[in-house]
């Protein structure tokens, strides 16, 4: 799942790219994906795109006039710029990867894409990004908040701290990858209950996100969309490495499976030592 630092870095690139270039059409092949209805799609043709943001995970496509594409590119989608489409024909509506397309006038622009059967990528277009569900509920952004902010965000829900730092309405940006690299930078378990942390825990876990976050964000500046990915996998130190030496101390990367996803984590750096019951595997014992 794309989060806050490929968000980021997508938002740059279409400023980079698409900026100052004038909306030939906005195509609309996943009916299921565009999840408003006024203003309609061509609504957008002939604007110009005069920026590109993001709130949390959600990216922010700017027209003028005051008209925002906000998408929210879920577990399987991604953003595909072209420097020239094969087809000047109008997407049809299907079952292909292509959900929505933006024809800017040069002859380039980007398609939203999503893999797999779970079709979850949500596109909303809207005078007013704060009308979008996801947005208005998000917390303050991860990467901006301060440590009195963090600190209260953190300890306004009571649970798991992984799930907390997760969860978009207590801060914005973090989902299951980074939030597995935030916590063995911070040398804190997953499993921690947020109330119980100390001063100096959530000091430390604060300052992770920043660390973590801001590394990625920097080392995908400037990168092209279709490089992204590959760059993410590249600055992970336990996430999706199960199995692997941790980087720091050697140990093990263990994992705990859930139902539809998973964490990784090194029981040296984090858990002192021990490792944690898979839910997968004790289910099984039963």
């Amino acid at each position: 799942m794309p989060e806050l630092p490929e968000v980021e870095a997508l938002a740059g690139y279409l400023r980079e790219r698409a900026v100052g270039r004038r909306v030939e059409r906005l195509e609309v092949a996943a009916i299921n994906a565009l999840k408003t209805y006024d203003p309609p799609p061509s609504a957008v043709s002939g604007r110009t795109v005069i920026g590109a943001g993001r709130h949390g995970k959600f990216l922010d496509v700017l027209f003028d006039g005051d008209l925002h594409l906000v998408v929210h590119l879920a577990r399987a989608g991604w953003l595909h710029y072209r420097e020239a489409f094969g087809s000047t024909t109008p997407l049809r509506p299907g079952k292909g990867p292509i959900a929505v397309r933006v024809r800017l006038d040069d002859g380039s622009g980007f398609d939203l894409t999503e893999a797999g059967t779970q079709k979850k990528l949500a596109a909303y277009l809207v005078t007013d990004p704060a009308v979008v569900p996801g947005v208005a509920k998000l917390g303050p952004d991860a990467l901006a908040a301060d440590l009195a902010t963090f600190a209260e965000r953190i300890r306004s829900r009571r649970g798991q701290v992984k799930g907390v730092l997760t969860d978009q309405a207590v801060l914005a940006g973090v989902g299951n990858a980074y939030s597995d690299e935030i916590l063995h930078t911070a040398k804190l378990s997953p499993f921690a209950i947020t109330d119980r942390l100390s001063d100096d825990q959530v000091a430390a876990l604060h300052a992770a996100t920043r660390q973590v976050l801001g590394d990625a964000v920097a080392r995908s500046a400037g990168q092209r969309a279709a490089e992204l990915k590959g760059e993410k996998r590249s600055g992970l130190r336990v996430h999706a490495r199960t199995g692997l030496p941790c980087p720091v101390c050697g140990d093990t990367v263990r994992e705990v499976s859930f139902a539809d996803s998973s964490l990784q984590y090194c029981p040296t750096c984090q858990t002192g030592g021990k490792p944690l019951a898979d839910r997968r595997l004790s289910r099984l014992v039963r």
